[in-house]
């Protein structure tokens, strides 16, 4: 009795019998690429009422700060009312310091704008302060050290007296720094150090609301000891110190703590914003608008969550700058001022986006959406049950799932104690 065929074999003769009955016949065949699918999930726990924000100002006081917003300000020359070969302006040092009546220094002017910042806008958020580099550590320290005091605790009341009390506390602390002299704004920068530290901070991270940080510096990280860079590969340490004579500034004790520490600041922003915290980078100065400067904050703004968009404008990134037509981003993400005024509208800018937030828009990012903003390829989810498209439920839009009629009441009367789960599905087709 012949064994039943194996069903390899069975295809093989198959394969035969076919080409006997059909004789000699060629086909055309069409490459056909294969389909792939992603799937983005994204949810949100939403307590809407009575929870703003924390927000922990980092702000930096590094040397530079006492130098001239604008170094061709006549104003601002130290001899012979001309500008000099070797830049001889005001604020270098400490015995040149400069006459800010005359002469308004970075540290001056934001002075001012934080003034009109905190007072005008202290209610929206819980503030807090944290300024680097840190104190001093014995009498040689070289003021590269990072932040290790938080200046000004957030609050922990949304109550708005105990929100503009601390503002106000915060306003204090930044206008009793002098431009000169005893306490004055000095030393380095050390800014991958100072997100650590404040990333360790419990105030900023509370699982119930929004956590931002916002760092506002006027010059490049450095200052890390332990920067893989050091100023013996001075194209790899990108020195941010100015040359000693024909060498680089990087040799010494700075010879990893001047080199361009923008690797680690990237990094510690990754860190904070897997904790739940998005960072708000802001540029002040010449320092951070020209050389590595924009390309080093754009990385942090990247990281930190909170790019400058142009997805409800594409004029929104203003003159000279660019709209990603894919990504809805602007060329330059992070926010730059060069002076009190655009520093005051930059702040104005931001605390408008940390404050005000529709709460029944789960927003998803052009990469998240699904396919051809296909709401078929989109599943909702409300306190885990599956919530279907409605004129009572939820809507797709260009900017994520929009909640309406009763859904959305529901999310507008959800509590600390009665929260609303939310959590959108969707596929894209790679």
């Amino acid at each position: 009795m012949r064994a039943k065929l194996s069903l390899l074999s069975a295809f093989a003769v198959g394969l035969l019998g076919g080409a006997a009955v059909s004789g000699c016949q060629t086909y055309d065949f069409e490459p056909v690429d294969p389909l792939a699918l992603a799937q983005t999930t994204v949810g949100d726990v939403i307590t809407a009422q009575a929870l703003k924000p924390n927000l922990m100002v980092l702000l930096d006081t590094s040397g530079s700060m006492t130098l001239p917003v604008n170094t061709r300000d006549p104003n601002c020359y130290r001899a012979n009312n001309t500008p000099s070969p070797d830049d001889d302006y005001c604020g270098q040092t400490p015995s040149t310091a400069c006459d800010t009546s005359k002469c308004p220094t970075r540290w001056s002017e934001l002075q001012g704008a934080m003034s009109r910042f905190l007072s005008e806008s202290g209610g929206v958020a819980r503030m807090g302060l944290t300024t680097y580099p840190g104190p001093a550590v014995g009498s040689n320290s070289l003021r590269c050290e990072a932040s290790t005091v938080v200046n000004k605790n957030i609050p922990q009341s949304d109550a708005d007296e105990a929100l503009l009390g601390a503002a106000n506390d915060i306003q204090s602390v930044i206008l009793g720094i002098p431009n000169a002299g005893t306490n004055a704004p000095s030393g380095g920068t050390p800014t991958s150090l100072s997100l650590q530290f404040v990333g360790q901070q419990p105030d900023v991270q509370a699982t119930d609301r929004d956590n931002f940080v916002l760092l506002l510096t006027d010059g490049l990280p450095n200052c890390n000891p332990d920067n893989q860079n050091a100023g013996t590969n001075v194209d790899a340490c990108q020195c941010t110190l100015a040359n000693i004579g024909n060498n680089t500034g990087c040799q010494g004790d700075y010879v990893r703590r001047g080199c361009l520490d923008k690797d680690a600041s990237v990094v510690a922003v990754e860190d904070l914003k897997r904790k739940g915290i998005r960072t708000i980078v802001v540029g002040f100065g010449a320092e951070t608008a020209t050389g590595n400067g924009p390309a080093t904050l754009n990385a942090m703004a990247t990281a930190g969550d909170f790019a400058r968009s142009c997805r409800d404008d594409p004029n929104a990134c203003g003159a000279g700058d660019t709209c990603d037509a894919q990504t809805k981003l602007c060329g330059r993400r992070f926010y730059q001022a060069a002076n009190q005024e655009e520093l005051a509208e930059a702040l104005r800018e931001i605390i408008d986006l940390v404050g005000t937030k529709d709460i029944c828009l789960l927003a998803l990012t052009p990469e998240q959406l699904p396919t051809d903003n296909n709401a078929n390829l989109v599943v909702v989810y409300v306190n885990d049950q599956i919530v279907a498209s409605g004129a009572d439920t939820w809507s797709l839009t260009d900017k994520g799932v929009q909640f309406v009629g009763s859904t959305c009441d529901r999310i507008k009367n959800s509590t600390p104690s009665n929260p609303i789960k939310v959590e959108v599905r969707a596929v894209q087709k790679k």
